[in-house]
């Protein structure tokens, strides 16, 4: 409901907040920050479910696009600059370092596909990708048939996604988002003229694939309102616009469909998942034209995907099978009556991945928390596992366009070791490195120490795995920075891989850390379900538990200990430092999602009713509002002192709405008992994963960075 434009105005009312205090650790010097704090004037709202009244005193944030929320959220983004004004210089410094690590005309190791290799590349100062391929021959003179940088107008957010050419190689599509919210168009090129069609299909998800004929693509469009991916249509290069084929609708709110074509190019599969059941539906490649027929009808609590191998389908799957397992049913009999089992479940092993090849089964396994590769021979159902031996690292599936191949290709990295492209021979079964991405600057992988460990949970029920990573010269202590980083939901993984901006920290003797904490999936399944619904407050006290035996053990102290969340890993954060405050000297939360139970009470909001079976459903149960109101960080600000914070936020974020953070700044602003820094950075031309650009991305890890070596001194 929208309010009258003196209830707006009244939002913006700032009353300015005389703060000063120190924010440096324990031996460091103290400090002021600038006086002026924005204090959002409180419009109370009353909020009712089950009996239980709530009261929002900043709810009204939701009002989008209004000058009242504006002139808020400016106010703070100036309050921020006017903080930390004195380290700018330092800041940019830090972000040049991030930059110049990189090679500035880095490029991909080519991918072939039919007569064709297909790579992308950059190009020095640049920011977008240049995408290329070659004929018949990976040294073959280069053609390259489409160039990012020429698409961008050269202001605000701009991304190129989902680029991919035709079967005939004739035409390339690409998806265009100039605002960040997730809104695309699709734009179709012709590759022999050079010349962009007159096709522009705006307002979708950039979710796409080809069928066989080389002009009709399959699209998934969202829902205006929610954002939900709910409609498959079919389009005909020249069609006339409007005249797209609604060939698929879902209508149960909690799933959202997805599109992909099989490796055998004989398929179009629309994917209609939840989170915890799915459902798919094919459509022949060569048959555009077909309505799509159901795979097996969905089951709750019954996750699978299908991919066809020649006479039939290899069904990855949940059924009776908690780790999963993969299954196998005749082309024409696929109801889940004819499944038959390939490969078992195994209580050591979380399947997570799966390639059908024409020989082969290529398998992402995951064993002790790490990820595998397993090669399955179709015939013998032999399995070859692929071992690395890293303490801790993450290896996956890469791009593999060919059927039937000699190789399969995987990308390896571990904390120390930058990405590594490999193709594994399925003949002897050897690693053929073909590329790793360079790290200028000096960089030396021996330089750093990996460590994996494990830590005892609060209730003692389970093994926190640990990934630890410093430079060799670190010496642990007291005094020694630590950041702890989680993430904790969804059931995905917090993988340990490379990040070469993570070295600004490294290089200065900070200890970074990956705690793999339940709501994951790095344990097994298990482990996901140990950390959702009525699970969630496993996922705070995992983190608190990694925390304080890292400090038990010597690794840093309270003064020295820095905690880092985004999106769900936000929610976290929200909830650690309304909780165990005492225990970090600095805390971020990007795109934090800090207002679950107001949003999870909301239907209308973008993709709520898809995280249902996540977060549970509190406009349903009672037992999951109590639950949720419990931890959810905004209901739960308390009047006491609460570590240094900077929260990071895209106004234009699709899954975590700006105000989320917005609101729960202004709440901490009126009780926190302490003089410590509330800082709350957003950036109005970017959404959820920030800036989009090669270089300019780095921008939000040189906030978060420089925030913490602020703190420590180290700026």
């Amino acid at each position: 409901m929208f309010l009258k434009n003196k209830l707006l105005v009244a939002i913006a009312s700032l009353q300015l907040a005389c703060a000063s205090g120190p924010f440096a650790p324990g031996e460091g010097s103290l400090r002021k920050y600038p006086s002026g704090a924005p204090i959002a004037q409180e419009i109370p709202t009353r909020l009712e479910k089950h009996g239980d009244i709530r009261t929002d005193p900043y709810y009204r944030m939701n009002q989008r696009d209004t000058p009242a929320v504006l002139q808020y959220l400016n106010a703070e983004r100036d309050y921020e600059a006017q903080v930390m004004a004195p380290y700018a210089d330092a800041r940019k410094k830090l972000l040049e370092e991030m930059q110049s690590r990189m090679k500035p005309d880095e490029s991909e190791y080519p991918v072939k596909d039919g007569d064709f290799f297909y790579y992308s590349r950059y190009e020095a100062g640049k920011e977008y990708r240049i995408y290329c391929r070659r004929f018949k021959d990976p040294s073959a003179p280069e053609e390259i048939y489409l160039d990012a940088n020429q698409l961008h107008s050269g202001d605000g957010y701009f991304s190129v996604t989902s680029v991919t050419h035709s079967p005939d190689h004739a035409t390339v599509g690409y998806a265009m988002d100039t605002v960040g919210r997730r809104l695309f168009t699709l734009r179709f090129k012709d590759l022999k003229s050079g010349r962009t069609l007159n096709d522009a299909i705006e307002g979708v998800t950039g979710n796409f694939v080809w069928a066989n004929d080389g002009k009709t693509i399959f699209y998934t469009k969202q829902d205006p309102k929610t954002l939900r991916w709910d409609k498959v249509f079919r389009h005909v290069l020249g069609a006339a616009a409007g005249s797209d084929t609604l060939i698929y609708h879902e209508k149960d709110e909690a799933f959202q469909v997805d599109l992909a074509r099989s490796l055998d190019h004989k398929e179009i599969v629309i994917a209609t998942s939840a989170k915890l059941s799915s459902e798919a539906w094919s459509i022949s490649a060569d048959h555009p034209d077909q309505s799509p027929k159901v795979f097996s009808p969905r089951e709750e609590k019954v996750e699978y995907v299908v991919q066809r191998g020649g006479d039939r389908y290899y069904i990855f799957t949940n059924w009776k099978a908690e780790n999963f397992r993969i299954m196998e049913t005749p082309l024409h009999q696929t109801d889940r009556a004819n499944w038959k089992e390939v490969i078992p479940n195994r209580k050591d092993a979380y399947l997570r991945g799966l390639l059908v090849m024409k020989d082969w089964l290529v398998v992402e396994v995951r064993k002790n928390g790490l990820l595998q590769i397993e090669l399955i021979h179709r015939k013998t159902l032999k399995i070859h596992p692929v071992k690395f031996n890293d303490a801790a690292y993450v290896v996956s599936l890469g791009d593999n366009e060919e059927y039937d191949s000699h190789f399969v290709r995987v990308q390896y990295e571990s904390p120390k070791v930058p990405e590594t492209t490999y193709d594994i021979s399925l003949k002897n079964f050897s690693l053929i490195q073909r590329k790793q991405s360079a790290v200028l600057g000096g960089f030396k992988s021996e330089s750093y120490r990996v460590e994996r460990i494990f830590v005892k949970s609060e209730d003692g029920s389970a093994n926190i795995p640990v990934t630890l990573v410093q430079h060799k010269k670190t010496r642990r202590g007291p005094k020694t920075p630590l950041l702890i980083y989680a993430y904790g939901a969804y059931g995905s993984s917090s993988n340990p891989t490379f990040s070469s901006a993570d070295l600004s920290l490294l290089d200065r003797g900070f200890i970074y850390s990956i705690a793999h904490v339940r709501g994951g999936g790095e344990m097994g399944r298990s482990w996901y379900e140990g950390g959702r619904a009525l699970n969630r407050n496993n996922t705070v006290s995992d983190f608190v538990s990694v925390t304080k035996t890292l400090q038990g053990k010597g690794y840093s102290s309270p003064a020295h200990t820095y905690a880092l969340g985004v999106s769900a890993g936000g929610l976290l954060m929200g909830t650690l430092v309304n909780e165990r405050p005492e225990l970090y000297h600095g805390v971020v939360a990007g795109v934090p999602f800090v207002d679950a139970l107001t949003t999870m009470l909301d239907a209308s909001i973008p993709l709520t009713t898809e995280e249902y079976d996540i977060w549970g459903n509190p406009e349903a149960s009672k037992q999951v509002y109590e639950y949720m109101k419990a931890y959810s960080p905004y209901d739960n600000v308390g009047k006491h002192a609460y570590p240094n914070i900077l929260v990071t936020t895209g106004y234009h974020d699709s899954q975590v709405q700006y105000w989320e953070p917005a609101k729960w700044i202004a709440r901490l602003r009126k009780n926190k008992t302490d003089n410590n820094l509330l800082l709350f950075k957003i950036d109005m031309e970017s959404g959820h994963s920030g800036q989009a650009g090669r270089l300019s991305r780095l921008a939000r890890s040189a906030d978060w960075y420089s925030f913490f070596l602020m703190l420590e001194g180290k700026l």
